[in-house]
């Protein structure tokens, strides 16, 4: 079985997805988002998309940290572009994580209009960090209790010849608890 290859004048595309630290500042962010413009350009690809997300709360924790700040890239390049990008990503202190997908084989370079804003790096200007309120020392170390909602309704339906003498409160169950 061959490897599908690309005809000349054609491309793959391919997205990519990075997540960077969410203490990184403008400048760190600048530098990873420039080595990742020249890479695309080194390997003959071409950057079509470049989104700033922002600062989001991952799914779960990933190298002890709870936020990142997201970055979307799409791109038209070879597997050598992908494997370049990957390693110039893997390398950098600022980004805890990436995933690069394959979206369409076969694009036609030569009709695709880009816009120039569109593959623009902007500047990262993000608000101070906020403190998740589960973030403090004291709540992760269990000293704590967290905090309990009391939603207590009653799901029984009153039949129109129940008196108050039928039905029960909270602290007559309670106290038949207690006794029994």
């Amino acid at each position: 079985m061959s490897r599908p290859t690309t005809a000349p004048n054609r491309a793959r595309e391919y997205e990519t997805i990075y997540i960077l630290r969410p203490d990184i500042d403008a400048d760190s962010a600048d530098k990873i988002g420039s080595r990742v413009a020249d890479v695309v350009s080194r390997e003959q690809g071409r950057l079509t998309k470049v989104e700033s997300w922002g600062r989001r709360r991952l799914s779960y924790n990933i190298a002890k940290q709870r936020r990142g700040v997201y970055m979307y890239l799409r791109f038209l390049g070879s597997g050598r572009v992908v494997s370049e990008i990957e390693r110039n990503l893997r390398l950098s202190d600022g980004v805890i994580k990436y995933q690069t997908v394959l979206l369409r084989n076969n694009v036609e370079i030569a009709g695709l209009d880009v816009a120039d804003e569109d593959i623009k790096f902007e500047r990262l200007e993000l608000p101070p960090a906020e403190e998740d309120r589960d973030d403090s020392r004291e709540r992760q170390l269990g000293l704590i209790e967290p905090e309990r909602r009391v939603d207590r309704t009653m799901d029984m339906s009153i039949s129109p010849d129940m008196d108050d003498r039928d039905l029960e409160t909270d602290s007559d169950v309670r106290n038949k608890e207690e006794e029994g």
